[in-house]
């Protein structure tokens, strides 16, 4: 054989070898695998492979190999360079919860969220309860977070405190992303924001297409004189200076404003967002509409009209109006499973059905449904609606699937809902620990009613560092028309929820983060400036059917910023979270989002680039 002879165990790590004709360089280090098995060492002088010989072979898949391996190595520690280059925010706190104090000097934490913890009879967190929490929380011991001293012994857990201390390998670390300090006791913001939540408790059962029409369920009442959406709209406007929520030009708060969320696209067309109304396109022979609210799961299709709760009207109940079930409730007790259903399902028609949407659902459960209304929007051969920058827009031989397909966006958005929870949980468990708003309510009765039957009894006004707009507004505004609550007599936030909040606290918001993030990677993906077809649409009269509504041009992007939006004040609509929690906390998941896609970018073949608004409606990005 006139190939050169090899000798083995010669070849030291990245000894270089010059392969076949081509000059291919070869580096087989002590690493390489499969064809690099056998190491062999090289003669001076240039290496010659005969046709017959396999040697050459050989080496060339050798170095495919290692250089895949080295690439991919490269890959990882690039994009880990981008994470540790970025800038590290600092996170602040509203500093209450070092500030306010007991008559005896004693740190009291009331303005931090404490539920599923021991309380007094005042609903005040037992501070020694409340530093069992700080310690594992400032030590991270995983044996810390068992010694909890928790208000009842088979009462209710803390959801998942440990997870803000999760590291990802993919996409931002969940404590290099902040969000500001939260409202405090003392602001008109808090206020405000509050005086939202009682208004949106006592407008839970108002239609949404009734908004502003002063008819049917927004026809004015003895209680109502002009109206319940006038009526909430005219108290936000003129008792709370500092409101932070949609206004129009005159900078007032409309029936078309209320309750909206602050991107251009929450103010266009219904409440709404279709995507979690309408279904998808059906080819022959079911033949199926958006009209009919169904989705397409492979062979199943998923039904838009939710399994809702009953209105008070219609023998379902608020719950945590009274102080006892209020108390047993932040000491622990399990409420949960008390729901009121209603028999028919129904599309989301107010509050009360977006929020029990919310209470049930899976975090990305809407913008999965999203993605594949969006996927399908178009009949066949026409492609989905993809953003310009997919490579696969205009190739005449390929289609995108595990890249730039369909399977890539819906896995996608799993990937990013989960990086979305361990960001948030960080800013709520380690940084801002904020009460919850039916904790805020227990503040107000106490400090509104007092506790005369305590002993020793308690007057009214113990907590003087609340803002007076909510309390002016309770008292002599449009809220004291409807509080204290005229059967329980109290001023507590009505729930949906038979268990109030969940066991976390409230700021950033778990939903609104997962909502940030998801609408992020779907308007990154489809082109947001696409009109979707056919005619708007919005439930009948009996929420069972979908009818044509206003006339009027919805694109993807404004439709998935409202989706985002829905989905958070759903929760705000329940009464368990606050305006701010959604408007910083969808901030929160934008950004991780991009850099999620930011450090993908790289490991793709493809040409390609995405391009998306941010939420603040003026930046647009390419990735």
């Amino acid at each position: 054989m006139n190939s050169p002879k090899f000798a083995k165990n010669n070849v030291l790590k990245d000894t270089k070898f010059i392969a076949n004709s081509s000059a291919l360089l070869i580096i087989c280090g002590k690493q390489a695998v499969a064809a690099c098995e056998e190491e062999r060492s090289v003669p001076d002088g240039d290496v010659t492979a005969t046709s017959n010989d396999t040697e050459g072979e050989d080496l060339v898949r050798a170095h495919r190999i290692y250089t895949r391996r080295t690439e991919a190595r490269k890959l990882r520690e690039e994009a880990a360079e981008l994470a540790f280059l970025r800038p590290h925010p600092d996170h602040i706190s509203n500093g209450e919860e070092a500030e306010y104090r007991r008559p005896n000097g004693e740190l009291s934490y009331i303005a931090n969220y404490s539920k599923g913890l021991r309380h007094n009879a005042l609903g005040e967190v037992i501070p020694r309860s409340y530093r069992s929490l700080l310690r594992p929380l400032h030590s991270g011991n995983p044996d810390h977070f068992e010694e909890i001293l928790l208000g009842r012994l088979a009462g209710l857990d803390l959801t998942n405190p440990q997870s803000g201390l999760a590291f990802d390998l993919e996409g931002p670390d969940a404590q290099a992303v902040t969000v500001p300090p939260a409202p405090r006791l003392d602001s008109p913001e808090n206020s405000a924001e509050m005086g939202e939540l009682y208004w949106m408790a006592l407008l839970r059962d108002v239609s949404f297409t009734d908004y502003g029409t002063g008819a049917n369920t927004d026809a004015p009442t003895a209680a109502f004189p002009g109206g319940p959406t006038t009526d909430a709209a005219s108290s936000l406007t003129n008792e709370f200076s500092d409101f932070r929520g949609p206004k129009d030009a005159a900078s007032n708060v409309t029936p078309n404003t209320l309750f909206r969320g602050f991107t251009r696209g929450d103010l266009v067309g219904p409440y709404v967002s279709q995507f979690l109304l309408i279904g998808n396109e059906d080819p022959p022979p079911l033949g199926l509409t958006p009209a009919d609210g169904l989705i397409t799961y492979g062979t199943l299709k998923i039904d838009q009209r939710q399994r809702t709760v009953l209105s008070p009207a219609a023998g379902g109940s608020d719950y945590l109006t009274t102080f006892p079930d209020w108390l047993a409730v932040q000491r622990g007790r399990d409420d949960k499973g008390a729901d009121i259903i209603d028999p028919q399902r129904r599309f989301i028609c107010n509050l009360r059905d977006l929020a029990n949407y919310v209470h049930f659902d899976a975090l990305y459960e809407a913008y999965l449904n999203a993605c594949l209304i969006l996927l399908s929007l178009l009949p066949p051969p026409s492609a989905p609606p993809f953003d310009p920058g997919n490579p696969y827009g205009d190739s005449r031989t390929q289609e995108g699937f595990g890249t730039f397909g369909a399977p890539h966006v819906l896995s996608l958005l799993t990937e990013v809902a989960t990086r979305a929870l361990k960001a948030v949980w960080f800013q709520k468990w380690f940084v801002h620990r904020r009460l919850r708003p039916e904790e805020f309510g227990g503040r107000i009765e106490v400090h509104l009613n007092g506790r005369p039957a305590s002993f020793p009894a308690v007057p009214p006004g113990r907590y003087p560092m609340i803002n007076g707009e909510i309390l002016a507004s309770l008292q002599a505004g449009g809220l004291s028309a409807h509080f204290p609550h005229p059967v329980d007599g109290t001023y507590l936030l009505p729930q949906v929820f038979p268990e109030g909040s969940p066991t976390h606290p409230s700021y950033g918001a778990g939903h609104a983060t997962v909502a940030g993030a998801c609408a992020t990677i779907l308007k990154a993906w489809f082109d947001e400036s696409f009109v979707l077809p056919g005619p708007v649409l919005v439930p009948d009269s009996n929420c069972t059917a979908l009818v044509t509504g206003p006339a009027v041009d919805l694109t993807v992007g404004g439709e998935l910023n409202k989706l985002a939006a829905n989905i958070a004040i759903g929760r705000n609509a329940a009464g368990v979270h606050w305006r701010s929690d959604y408007t910083e906390s969808v901030r929160l998941g934008e950004e991780i989002a991009i850099r999620l896609l930011q450090e993908q970018r790289p490991t793709y073949n493809e040409d390609h680039h995405f391009t998306l608004t941010r939420f603040d409606d003026r930046t647009r990005i390419t990735i």
